[in-house]
């Protein structure tokens, strides 16, 4: 393997040494922290300050990392040790990624191992290992186009609470490709910089649908008239989106949906009409026979997992947390953090756009991979095999551990 890290860590120097190469530095560089994870070496460099794009170029130059950092918070002294830098404030942050996500394709790509005693398989990795309690994996995922939709959707979802529910601007939010297999979204706003940990915590819960106080009352009475008309939603914030999803459900629910819901009420098919224009639209929640509180309750539960977004709620609540930085390589992946507009979210495709390495072609001997788009190109599947291939496409195999430079 020292043969493929070398090709590897080759063409991250060729990037990071390229005058073409465009590396934005974050609003207020010298307020924040930068770090960055050695090649090579393995060990992570902290506690670095920069003010200009040409002081970190040359470092980044001279060092090759694999991964490069920066700190969403603004401190007087960056370049201190943390309980010296004095925190100034910090943007909210989201991270969105398919590793947190179930997805159709967990199954067929991604593979996990127990480090302590050997337990494997396949799907998302589970915290606890079921035979020996260990909590350490190695893990080998693969970002592809389902992986990638699915968290499309949720930052769709973010993005739509954050502008309606609360009032941030477009101008105000930065969206990126992360580089592997999700996107960032960036609250660079003065409002959101003095938020401590426990005020993040409560954003998160809000993004998250946690605690929503109309599912957490409860119905204690039998089902019924009585019961039905303890469930009521109004026309703002969650539970707007409950209505609005309430309906999107009931429009396009078969048999199978009710059951993947918990539902086995026969009505909420025979009468969708009915309880969508009287129920919903109407709040007449107790109009329809045969519909209990209960069960918009229940269905309320469903709905408000399909309308959450699903973060990853450490990274929001860390006001010391470091981020990706725009611009920079990835270095499970060799593509590239990238912003792009919150209105182009649908139409960015990573796998044409996140690519850094568009010239050239090496032999690589691949292990096991499914079909996969990239640069324009549909490669694959390929098991066992030698290649020719482009060489984005042999760095992105050679990072997941899928193949290694032929000799």
């Amino acid at each position: 393997m020292e043969a493929s890290r070398d090709f590897v860590y080759q063409k991250f120097c060729e990037y990071y040494r390229d005058p073409q190469t465009v590396i934005p530095l974050p609003p207020l560089p010298s307020q924040r922290e930068f770090g960055y994870l050695m090649f090579k070496e393995r060990f992570m460099v902290r506690h670095r300050r920069f003010e200009t794009i040409r002081q970190l170029r040359s470092v980044l130059s001279d060092t090759i990392p694999s991964d490069v950092y920066h700190s969403i918070a603004y401190y007087e002294n960056p370049d201190f040790d943390m309980d010296k830098k004095g925190w100034l404030g910090a943007d909210l942050v989201f991270d969105i990624d398919a590793d947190h996500l179930t997805t159709p394709c967990n199954k067929i790509h991604d593979e996990f191992t127990c480090t302590k005693c050997g337990f494997g398989g396949r799907g998302i990795t589970p915290e606890i290992c079921p035979c020996c309690e260990g909590t350490k994996f190695e893990t080998k995922t693969w970002p592809c186009d389902v992986c990638i939709d699915t968290a499309r959707q949720e930052a769709a979802k973010l993005l739509d609470m954050l502008e309606k529910d609360f009032g941030f601007s477009l101008d105000e939010l930065r969206v990126f490709f992360s580089g592997h297999r999700g996107y960032h979204v960036h609250v660079e706003s003065e409002a959101v910089h003095s938020l401590d940990a426990m005020a993040r915590k409560e954003i998160v819960d809000y993004v998250t649908g946690l605690g929503l106080a109309v599912l957490e009352k409860a119905v204690k009475e039998k089902p019924g008239k009585s019961s039905a008309r303890k469930f009521s939603l109004h026309n703002f914030g969650w539970n707007k989106r409950l209505k609005l999803g309430m309906q999107n459900f009931l429009l396009t629910a078969s048999k199978e949906d009710l059951k993947a819901a918990g539902l086995k009420n026969p009505a909420l098919l025979k009468n969708k009409e009915a309880l969508i224009n009287r129920c919903i639209t109407e709040g007449r929640w107790e109009s329809v026979s045969g519909v209990s509180g209960q069960t918009w309750l229940k269905l309320a539960e469903h709905v408000k997992d399909l309308e959450s977004s699903k973060i990853d709620t450490v990274v929001t609540t860390d006001i010391h947390r470091l981020i990706r930085m725009n611009g920079t390589l990835h270095g499970k992946t060799g593509l590239m953090k990238m912003e792009f507009s919150a209105k182009d979210l649908q139409d960015f495709d990573p796998f044409a756009r996140a690519v850094a390495f568009k010239k050239g072609t090496v032999k690589v001997l691949v292990s096991d991979i499914p079909e996969f788009r990239l640069g324009g190109e549909t490669l694959g599947p390929y098991k066992n095999e030698t290649k020719e291939l482009p060489v984005a496409a042999a760095v992105l195999l050679i990072c997941k551990g899928r193949a290694k430079v032929a000799n």
